[in-house]
């Protein structure tokens, strides 16, 4: 039996114990270790080896812990999610402790940090973005607003940075009353915006936004795997529309997300989010990691993160060369309810650790 691969997950989503759970059916042997903040975080609990680790270290403090991480536990594979682009950057000190990086370029990583920046980096790739603007005052949000009602839409916002939809609000002119405290409201009065934008951030630093329409309705999120000069191998997008999912292979959504991650550079794993703007597919968001969602394409006989992890060792996954027609996803209808994941299996009776995730 060929030696194991040693994969490394530092601190990431609690969706990565479906992450970890692919690299288990892998046909080699993977030890996996992760990293977390948070002691009680559900991947800590999958891998194999589960450390908690520091929290409030500046990037270049975290890059050297990481080294010293890979270093002591000779990985061979570093997925890195928190700091990607500082871990980008020392990507040769990695290759020379014998680490290969699953992260895309820091050139790529950095042309997204920003969602700003990354929707000028779509737009260069001749890919369409739903029209947006960049908003730091008052002055400025009432512009965007009156702009995106007078052509009949409704505005929301989002912070440049950030993921998960942290900080996305739609924005109402409709005073708060009793009829919104019901249910899930993101709603929040331009009012209130504008007077936030008139004082400083939480941390005295300005508040920087981006506004545009709302986009409600079906959502497409293709996952791509490149090789490691950014060449697309496998790309699938997974519809969402309402509870029901799916997966597409229309080159509507899959041939810009070739051009996109051709002309960055995107190499290994990365996701783009699509929505519909008078009725037309626009990018809404990039991101330069895994998905939460990629362990769904297992439905289609699909396992990304492995072939990942090889690409990164040098090696070439069977079938994943870009040529082919894809997997068959016709007829492939899903839907996600919460459920009970075991992720301590290796455990001995009576001492399996459990987390409550979406299967």
């Amino acid at each position: 039996m060929s030696a194991p691969v040693r994969v490394w997950l530092n601190r990431a989503y609690a969706e990565n114990v479906f992450f970890i759970e692919q690299l288990r059916a892998a046909p080699r042997p993977v030890v996996v270790h992760a990293t977390h903040g948070d002691p009680d975080s559900p991947v800590l609990a999958a891998a194999d080896h589960g450390t908690p680790e520091p929290v409030d270290l500046p990037a270049a403090d975290y890059v050297r812990y990481a080294l010293d991480y890979c270093a002591r536990h000779t990985v061979d594979v570093f997925v890195p999610q928190l700091h990607q682009l500082a871990i980008a950057l020392a990507r040769p000190e990695f290759e020379a402790i014998g680490t290969a990086l699953l992260c895309p370029p820091a050139t790529a990583i950095a042309a997204f940090t920003s969602k700003a920046d990354g929707y000028a980096a779509i737009a260069g790739a001749g890919l369409p973005t739903p029209p947006w603007w960049r908003v730091r005052t008052p002055g400025e949000l009432w512009d965007a607003v009156e702009r995106i009602e007078g052509d009949g839409h409704t505005a929301c916002l989002k912070p440049t940075s950030g993921a998960g939809g942290a900080g996305f609000r739609v924005l109402t002119r409709e005073p708060y009353g009793a009829r919104r405290l019901a249910g899930w409201d993101h709603r929040v009065q331009v009012e209130q915006v504008a007077a936030a934008l008139a004082s400083d951030g939480p941390d005295g630093e300005p508040v920087d936004l981006l506004v545009m329409p709302y986009l409600d309705g079906p959502e497409v999120s293709v996952d791509c795997l490149a090789d490691r000069s950014g060449d697309p191998l496998t790309v699938v997008g997974r519809t969402k529309q309402g509870r029901r999912r799916g997966f597409t292979t229309e080159d509507r959504y899959l041939e810009p997300v070739r051009r996109l991650v051709r002309a960055t550079g995107m190499a290994y794993l990365s996701n783009v989010q699509f929505r519909r703007f008078e009725d037309r597919p626009v990018v809404i968001d990039v991101n330069t990691r895994p998905a939460a969602g990629l362990h769904q394409l297992r439905l289609c006989g699909l396992n990304l993160p492995w072939d990942a992890v090889r690409l990164a060792l040098g090696e070439r996954p069977e079938g994943a060369d870009g040529a082919g027609a894809g997997p068959d996803v016709r007829g492939i209808e899903y839907t996600l309810v919460p459920g009970i994941q075991p992720v301590r299996p290796r455990r001995a009776p009576g001492r399996v650790s459990l987390v409550r995730a979406r299967a």
